[in-house]
């Protein structure tokens, strides 16, 4: 089964960041596809992932927030 991971993260946000990296390296190898949507740049995404960012979705459900959980995400995607 594909996956696919979307970091929900905003901009000058150093947990986002880290996020970033921390996705970019695990599905990177597992070769599981991400992307990475700036909630401030719409109104609902804005208002229900504001003061949680960075959040991470499995194939469009939560999986977490503000750290990646490196076990909890690889036994997700695999």
């Amino acid at each position: 089964m594909s996956h696919e991971v979307t970091l929900m993260s905003r901009a000058d946000c150093h947990l986002c960041e880290v996020a970033k990296g921390e996705l970019a390296r695990i599905c990177g190898e597992l070769g599981v596809r991400w992307s990475e949507v700036d909630v401030d740049t719409d109104r609902e995404l804005r208002a229900e992932y504001g003061d949680r960012v960075p959040v991470i979705l499995v194939d469009g459900v939560e999986h977490g927030y503000w750290k990646v959980e490196e076990a909890r995400l690889r036994a997700a995607l695999g």
